[in-house]
């Protein structure tokens, strides 16, 4: 066997056992957090994933374990910024889930690192049993994501929804949901301000919100219901798209969004 894991992750074999020794008084046991990551380009949403080490196809959803000193909310956004190189992104949580078969048993990556350097581990190790995980969604906008995965993973990158690769455990459930929940929350709260870039045109939101919805919207009243509300306020800009075609660029009034979210009105009928 190898001793040295500088090949998978940066860590010397005198670190690797040391995590073995402290890590059961350094995390929570049998719960996790996992985050479905949402941006949306050219029309599409996107979900950003990771593929783990030693995996032949299936992928993941970003997730991690909770230390002690943390809450649910810090380990999930710590996640989140790992893999996003973002800072302070919005999170909600939108279920628990405790199927008993959430187990990565013999197939966990961890132990396949470890062992592969020589490091053995009792089958009762805290990471090989029963996990429930804590469920979050988080909204970013897609171009500012440098998309980079954790020690235990081989690549991390966006799909889109309608072209989802194999997932572990019920990961594809998980995105199933967060999406529900998103589409539920659109309707009553403001949606955009993560998603879009700081100047957009009118078409361009409403894309948005047909995209997350699923539905078409009648342009002339959604655009009235955003300006009345005065969630976004039209610039001086204009967008050159085409001949004799040149929208006016608008932007988010983040006071008036943020007061919006804290609001109970729907938002679109």
């Amino acid at each position: 066997m190898d001793g040295n894991l500088s090949h998978l992750f940066p860590i010397s074999i005198e670190e690797a056992r040391k995590f073995v020794r402290e890590s059961p008084k350094l995390f929570y046991h049998n719960i996790s957090v996992d985050i479905v990551i949402i941006g949306y380009h050219e029309r599409s949403l996107k979900v950003l994933l990771e593929k783990p080490q030693f995996s032949a196809h299936e992928w993941m959803l970003p997730g991690g374990y909770i230390r002690r000193n943390q809450t649910a909310e810090e380990a999930a956004q710590k996640v989140v910024q790992d893999r996003t190189r973002l800072k302070g992104l919005t999170l909600q949580q939108y279920m628990v889930y405790s199927a008993p078969e959430r187990t990565w048993g013999k197939q966990n990556n961890i132990r396949k690192l470890l062992e592969n350097a020589g490091i053995e581990i009792d089958d009762d190790f805290w990471m090989f049993d029963k996990f429930l995980t804590i469920g979050f969604f988080a909204l970013t906008e897609y171009a500012q994501v440098k998309p980079s995965g954790d020690l235990y993973s081989e690549e991390c990158k966006w799909f889109s929804l309608d072209e989802m690769p194999p997932l572990i455990f019920n990961h594809r459930q998980m995105i199933a949901d967060a999406l529900h929940r998103l589409r539920h929350h659109v309707v009553f709260h403001p949606i955009g301000y993560s998603l879009l870039p700081v100047k957009f045109t009118l078409p361009e939101i409403q894309s948005l919100y047909e995209t997350i919805l699923g539905k078409k919207l009648d342009a002339r009243n959604f655009a009235k219901k955003l300006t009345n509300l005065g969630i976004i306020v039209k610039t001086n800009e204009t967008r050159n798209i085409g001949a004799h075609r040149s929208p006016y660029l608008y932007m988010f009034d983040k006071v008036r969004y943020d007061e919006f979210l804290e609001q109970n009105e729907a938002l679109i009928l």
